[in-house]
């Protein structure tokens, strides 16, 4: 499983910021808002973000939500138990991918 660069998502991204600015304004603002603190807790919102990445395969949203999972309080406890539900979810793909949520949690020393 090769790692997935964080950092050259990130400048990448901003690479398409800057081609097309209101596009990438809006989805940084629809993120703000749809995670930040609400009926459910910030940490709640990115518990299933991070299930959501593991049920549609993307690495980049795995290990972005992972650390902001942790970022947000969540354990490592909570986030085993969100694998669970998206390999419900998602059945042996989404399996697959949970083992790269869990080499991230390992990474952070979790």
């Amino acid at each position: 499983m090769a790692k997935v660069d964080l950092n050259q998502m990130y400048a990448n991204l901003s690479k398409i910021g800057q081609s097309i600015p209101s596009v990438m304004k809006a989805f940084e603002e629809l993120h703000v808002s749809a995670v930040g603190n609400g009926a459910l807790s910030a940490k709640e919102k990115e518990l299933i973000a991070l299930g959501i990445g593991v049920a549609v395969h993307c690495s980049y949203c795995i290990a972005d939500h992972v650390n902001s999972c942790l970022k947000a309080g969540a354990t490592r406890d909570e986030i085993m138990e969100v694998l669970g539900v998206a390999i419900l979810m998602g059945g042996g793909p989404a399996a697959a991918y949970a083992t790269e949520a869990v080499q991230v949690l390992e990474d952070a020393g979790k």
